[in-house]
């Protein structure tokens, strides 16, 4: 949650990450994070102050590892769990609209992308790849990672493009594959056995 580009809300965040009793673990931290009072508000969960996780993801100032958070560890895994959410939630038609309706002819196009794409899935398909760039750089890292990109565009590509068309957030996709380039290009530097695309 500290590492997450966009603040979500509760129920948004345990379905990106796949943590069912996130509220639990939650309400020990009243006292560094805006959390609100109900699972099932959509308002989302804010830290406190930026010092918070400055100081947990900087090795020279949390010196304890219980409470050190390595964000290039965190950074893949909440890539990898933007690709699940992705590779789950993305489909054909995802909003079942009408076939070549434009998006102006659309009735409570705002209520469409709530009842049928929901927080989760938006967040994933606009953040993946700025958690992609900051990853880790270890080779079992660049392996898993570099199955799953290839997965995506194999089989999510298109409906991924969809989704961001649906959000009006196309432009996101250009600057996305941009990043997708340029970590491929900085990963094949270690001569790992990696597909471009």
């Amino acid at each position: 949650m500290l590492l997450v580009s966009n603040p979500l809300s509760a129920t948004a965040l345990s379905d990106l990450l796949g943590i069912s009793n996130l509220s639990t673990t939650l309400r020990s931290l009243h006292s560094l994070l805006i959390i609100p009072t109900s699972e099932l508000d959509p308002t989302p969960i804010h830290v406190l102050h930026k010092s918070f996780p400055d100081f947990l993801t900087d090795p020279g100032r949390c010196t304890d590892q219980q409470f050190f958070i390595d964000p290039s560890i965190c950074h893949t895994e909440i890539l990898l769990s933007c690709l699940r959410v992705m590779r789950g939630g993305l489909k054909r038609n995802i909003c079942q609209l009408d076939d070549h309706v434009l998006l102006s002819e659309v009735e409570d196009l705002p209520g469409q992308r709530a009842a049928y794409i929901g927080d989760a899935l938006k967040y994933a398909c606009c953040f993946w790849t700025s958690h992609l760039v900051r990853s880790g750089r270890s080779s079992s890292d660049v392996q898993e990672v570099d199955e799953a990109i290839n997965e995506f565009f194999t089989t999510c590509f298109l409906f991924w493009i969809e989704v961001l068309s649906l959000m009006e957030k196309l432009d996101i996709g250009v600057y996305a594959l941009n990043d997708v380039q340029q970590w491929y290009i900085v990963v094949s530097c270690a001569e790992l056995p990696i597909k471009a695309y």
